[in-house]
């Protein structure tokens, strides 16, 4: 018998010393039923692309995109690192593909193009704003730099944060939650599989997100739906692949056996190597509990922004959108490309019987980026200097 319990101790593994962080909690309740170094920093990686279709189902949402529209792949994002489809600059992509790439594939360049029209043509403005509403959700510790979780030293996360932007999007969009649990998804003839495993080989998993970079390790966002519970997983830098599933279930495994007995949380926390960071740049607390952050990310309004700001000033480039017979058609035109490209333009009277869309202020790059997004939206628009 000791030679037994000897041989089992040597061929299982200790998993603690395999990862960074690991977390179950309940979705429906935000109740945390295991956590282990949740506060910890640690590099997102391309989970960071699940506040990407955060902010792009809100955009959905809210009418200023529609999953038939076609977005524009600019040069940036052609030449994003892989994984990425490989799509060539000038080319389109539809939103709802977009999308699949982004939550299937995990696609960079498409990441790209997703912020970049959402916010202007840049991702760094997108990325600023990805960081905002992380702190209008509960996300005290996480700093974007990107939409795709591509390296970056300041860009940084938790594990409890990380259970909070997922947490968020299955309560305020739950109508577009099944992206999640595509298990694979053919584009232009090729078909791309998901990388979470656990999507065909856990009981109830039916969703979320994989992430790597060679800083951030292996990490993994897993839901599991039984019975009437739904519980989520996190776990941040794992060794590889097969530790990433292996704990994700067993977290899952965990917290459904400890809401069937009855039993009390449990709140662990491990001596880990620190990342070279130490604290994230930009450092906003606004919830100090998880119930009160779980309560601003699941029960609070859906945040609110506004979209890329237009200069009132008539200097630099713009963009016209056509020019009407009447005060009435242009007023519609500017509605028109409000609810399209979520921009204001305004009714400029020509003196010769026409009302002219326009709008100023803009950069040469700006102005090209906005014409095309118009035109990707069935907008006739030309550039002005």
């Amino acid at each position: 018998m000791l030679l037994f319990l000897f041989a089992m101790m040597c061929v299982t593994p200790v998993f603690g010393a395999q990862y960074r962080a690991a977390l179950v909690a309940d979705m429906d309740t935000g109740r945390v039923l295991y956590q282990e170094n949740a506060k910890e920093l640690n590099y997102p990686a391309s989970l960071t692309k699940i506040m990407t279709l955060y902010l792009t189902f809100d955009a959905l949402e809210h009418g200023r995109l529609s999953l038939d529209d076609y977005l524009i792949v600019s040069q940036s994002a052609a030449n994003a690192e892989p994984v990425k489809l490989g799509l060539s600059a000038g080319s389109k992509i539809r939103v709802e593909d977009a999308i699949k790439a982004v939550a299937v594939y995990s696609a960079n360049d498409v990441a790209r193009v997703l912020a970049e029209n959402l916010k202007g043509g840049q991702e760094e403005s997108f990325a600023d704003l990805m960081t905002r509403v992380a702190r209008e959700i509960g996300l005290t510790d996480t700093n974007f730099e990107n939409s795709s979780g591509l390296p970056n030293d300041d860009h940084l996360s938790t594990a409890r944060d990380i259970a909070l932007l997922s947490m968020a999007v299955y309560k305020h969009f739950p109508q577009y939650w099944h992206f999640f649990g595509i298990k694979s998804w053919t584009y232009n003839g090729k078909t791309y599989t998901n990388g979470n495993r656990l999507l065909t080989s856990f009981n109830g998993c039916d969703g979320m997100k994989t992430g790597y970079t060679k800083k951030s390790k292996y990490s993994l966002v897993a839901t599991a739906h039984r019975d009437n519970t739904h519980l989520m997983s996190v776990v941040l830098g794992a060794e590889n692949k097969d530790v990433r599933a292996n704990i994700a279930a067993q977290m899952l495994n965990r917290g459904f056996s400890m809401l069937n007995s009855g039993a009390s949380p449990i709140s662990k926390q491990t001596t880990v190597p620190p990342i070279s960071q130490p604290t994230p740049p930009v450092k906003q607390p606004v919830a100090t509990t998880f119930a009160s952050a779980y309560n601003a990310a699941t029960t609070a309004a859906v945040p609110q922004y506004q979209p890329q700001v237009i200069s009132a000033s008539k200097t630099g480039t713009g963009v016209q959108f056509g020019a009407f017979s009447s005060e009435n058609a242009a007023n519609n035109q500017v509605a028109n490309v409000k609810n399209k490209l979520g921009v204001n333009a305004i009714v400029e009277p020509t003196g010769t019987g026409l009302y002219r869309v326009r709008v100023y202020g803009l950069t040469d790059a700006s102005a090209n980026q906005l014409k095309s997004n118009a035109s990707a939206n069935g907008i006739d628009s030309y550039v002005f200097h």
